[in-house]
């Protein structure tokens, strides 16, 4: 039904290289942010998971089992991965990596979607599209600014140990 109504406003109201924009570029960009986010919650999910479990076997092995070597070997496999896992989670930065994508997919989602029904800041016609794009294009660009600032922060704190 998107598509549809997509479509129909888009033949109406929008010119032709504004349409290959939206779709190439700002869709493109959407379906690009929403995905990785999907892909860092799934993963950071699931690396929290393995802790939690892990980390609640750890008593359970040393309380309720027998103590022998197999106890022991279970116990520090189950701390073995518990480490191994957040310091996946760390190295990933996947819960950052999943709250920053969802915020930048949404944000660009809310511009499209302005632009579209001339809301907001873009109710004037007067270089309506090409304030859409430099929007567009800032909030991107603003995005790959803070990643490599944090990439480089986060370098830095690893030289310094």
């Amino acid at each position: 039904m998107y598509k549809d109504t997509f479509k129909i406003y888009s033949e109406n109201y929008l010119k032709n290289y504004e349409i290959n924009y939206l779709q190439d570029r700002v869709d493109e960009q959407i379906s690009w942010y929403d995905s990785k986010s999907q892909s860092s919650q799934k993963s950071y999910k699931i690396w929290t998971y393995i802790i939690l479990i892990a980390s609640a076997l750890i008593p359970i092995s040393v309380n309720l089992l027998p103590i022998n070597i197999y106890t022991k070997i279970i116990t520090s496999l189950l701390g073995i991965f518990s480490t191994i896992a957040q310091g996946i989670i760390n190295l990933n930065d996947d819960n950052t990596n999943w709250v920053e994508y969802r915020k930048i997919c949404e944000t660009l989602k809310k511009e499209k979607y302005m632009f579209l029904y001339a809301a907001g800041v873009y109710e004037i016609e007067e270089n309506r599209f090409a304030y859409f794009v430099e929007r567009i294009e800032s909030i991107i660009s603003q995005e790959n600014v803070n990643w490599a600032n944090i990439k480089k922060r986060k370098q830095g704190e690893l030289n310094e140990t």
